[in-house]
């Protein structure tokens, strides 16, 4: 059973001061879980001009992208109960979609990031800045046409996962936040944890809002004062594809989830085989996708595979069955199966696009794990 060694944590705890008190990151809290001991740190600022300001104890982050994996399991969810298949066409569910090309595309492309589809809209900063609706976003995605057929290549779509939020939609009659809420959040006891700040959360003496940390947004992406990720628009917008706050303990808790291969408190969330099919790499399997294609990339549904040639955000040192994601708001979850380790880094420094401060705290972390 793996444990943490205390002098090389403290290298880790050194590192994040260092980080924090330079002024390069504002703000950053750990969680690392090894074995059946989980270690915490936290350094920096609640709000990014706040030189006085400490890092709330309860502070809750915005984490980007790592929530792009969390409504994928919401769909596994769907899938388990007999409501899809993965290789069901999209159209079958949200028939305005099959257009422009798009008709081939499957629910394990959208979850696999071989839809074909572009990452973001052509206008994405336009419709933020006009503060449009998360169905006039999906309303555009389903006019788009795809950059290449599906199954051809692997290309990074946060448009195919707006769509799997109205997958959601469409199959319970539910939202998706009300949904993730309900079949995840609320059955892991995850109660700091929301896609896109819900109405309740100002309500109260001890109003969530409070405790909410402020991202540093760089000055490329200060274009407009409504549109950045810190704005009461996005953070109510709920992006499926970015819009998940939550605290290091909350994700903590998914990760024992699925560490334990579907379990919480003896009781079984999902299924060994659905974590198994999730956290493997599938790419191998998509047909039409040739191996130069697929070279360097992996993944599951909806996790990244860690593989050598991609190591932005998870260092050097994870093992070949790492899996995990990361966020452009400066996050990163990972899970190493070999090492019977995992790492919640949170920060409020956008680091992209090769996560230098993540990977450097990542290798620390590793470093002082002993198997």
């Amino acid at each position: 059973m793996s444990r943490i060694h205390p002098a090389r944590w403290q290298t880790v705890e050194q590192l994040v001061d260092q980080y924090c008190e330079s002024g390069q990151v504002p703000a950053i809290a750990l969680q690392v879980i090894t074995g059946e001991t989980t270690c915490h740190y936290r350094q920096g600022r609640q709000s990014v001009e706040d030189d006085n300001g400490t890092l709330r104890d309860d502070a809750i982050f915005l984490v980007a992208s790592i929530t792009k994996p969390i409504v994928v399991l919401g769909v596994l969810k769907l899938l388990e109960q007999g409501e899809l298949l993965l290789n069901d066409r999209v159209k079958q569910y949200i028939p305005e979609f099959g257009c422009a090309g798009k008709h081939g595309i499957t629910i394990r492309h959208l979850m696999t990031h071989t839809s074909g589809l572009p990452d973001m809209l052509p206008n994405n900063r336009e419709l933020r800045s006009a503060q449009a609706s998360l169905s006039e976003f999906v309303r555009q995605i389903c006019e788009l046409t795809p950059d290449e057929p599906p199954g051809r290549i692997v290309q990074y779509q946060s448009t195919g996962i707006a769509i799997l939020g109205e997958l959601i939609q469409r199959i319970t009659g539910k939202s998706a936040p009300q949904y993730l809420r309900d079949e995840l959040f609320q059955p892991l006891e995850m109660q700091d944890t929301s896609l896109g700040v819900p109405p309740e959360w100002s309500k109260g003496g001890a109003a969530r809002l409070e405790r909410l940390v402020e991202i540093h947004v760089p000055p490329e992406l200060n274009v407009e004062p409504h549109w950045d990720w810190n704005s009461p628009y996005w953070r109510g917008f709920g992006a499926p594809w970015g819009g998940l706050f939550t605290t290091p303990a909350d994700l903590g808790k998914l990760v024992g989830m699925l560490q334990q291969q579907g379990l919480v408190l003896d009781q079984r969330l999902f299924s060994a085989q659905t974590i198994r099919q999730a956290t493997r790499d599938q790419l191998p399997e998509i047909p039409g996708l040739s191996e130069t294609a697929r070279q360097g990339k992996g993944w599951g549904l909806g996790w990244q595979i860690v593989t050598r040639a991609k190591s932005e955000y998870y260092g050097d040192l994870l093992s070949d069955q790492a899996y995990g994601h990361g966020g452009a708001t400066g996050t990163v979850l990972w899970i190493d199966p070999q090492l019977d380790a995992a790492a919640i880094i949170l920060t409020t420094e956008p680091q992209e696009p090769h996560g230098r401060y993540l990977a450097r705290l990542s290798n620390a972390i590793v470093a002082a794990i002993e198997v």
